[in-house]
């Protein structure tokens, strides 16, 4: 199997999410460099990251120094501080950093960033909160992953009312519109092309298809 290719990547704002972005990146195997004011916050991430340094990411001639040009996407996750953090933007793009992703607290600050030319505006915690409202909505989703356009791929837990059944029993395209994209059992996969598998109560049922038919196929269980 190939390696796979890894990227480097310019974190600048080491706060909580920051922090943990960087050293995620970092435990991957990336060339990452953290950057922040705060000498206590890069203190924390020089023995993890490749560099850390002390730099204001409003100052385009601070992040030239620092060499943030040359890195393959820069990650702008500056926090409350909106001025800081949509100079911190301009700037990378000054520097001519190809892919941008960059922090947003509000849906305006999110309209502007990407008015700014940001390639993706994250809102942590609005991501996180419809995550973990749409599992304790539905007990039976384990996790999901949004594909954009109004689609879904959830990790659904089947219940004991389908234990025995066959996969093509339970109707999920016929009755909900949903694609069976495979099962696993324990660490097994099991695919379920022809609607024959037969599923066991706590299987992982792996679906593609829009939020609505799943949530409605949630709740006729």
């Amino acid at each position: 199997m190939s390696r796979q290719k890894t990227r480097s990547f310019a974190v600048i704002g080491l706060g909580t999410f920051g922090t943990t972005v960087a050293s995620e990146l970092a435990r991957f195997g990336n060339h990452v460099l953290g950057i922040d004011t705060v000498e206590r916050n890069v203190a924390n991430v020089a023995d993890t990251l490749a560099e850390a340094v002390i730099a204001d990411g409003r100052d385009e001639q601070a992040l030239r120094e620092a060499g943030v040009g040359k890195y393959d996407v820069a990650i702008v996750a500056i926090g409350e501080d909106l001025e800081a953090n949509i100079l911190c933007t301009m700037n990378t793009r000054l520097l001519g950093v190809k892919t941008v992703w960059v922090k947003a607290i509000t849906r305006t600050h999110h309209r502007i960033l990407a008015k700014l030319g940001a390639d993706r505006v994250i809102q942590p915690e609005q991501e996180i909160g419809r995550h973990i409202a749409q599992m304790l909505h539905n007990p039976l989703v384990r996790d999901y992953v949004s594909l954009g356009n109004g689609f879904h791929v959830v990790d659904f837990r089947v219940p004991e009312s389908l234990n025995e059944k066959s996969v093509g029993a339970v109707g999920l395209f016929d009755d909900f519109e949903l694609r069976v994209l495979g099962l696993m059992r324990g660490g097994d996969f099991i695919s379920c092309e022809n609607g024959e598998a037969e599923l066991r109560t706590d299987d992982k049922l792996l679906l593609l298809g829009r939020r609505e038919n799943l949530r409605r196929f949630g709740d006729s269980l």
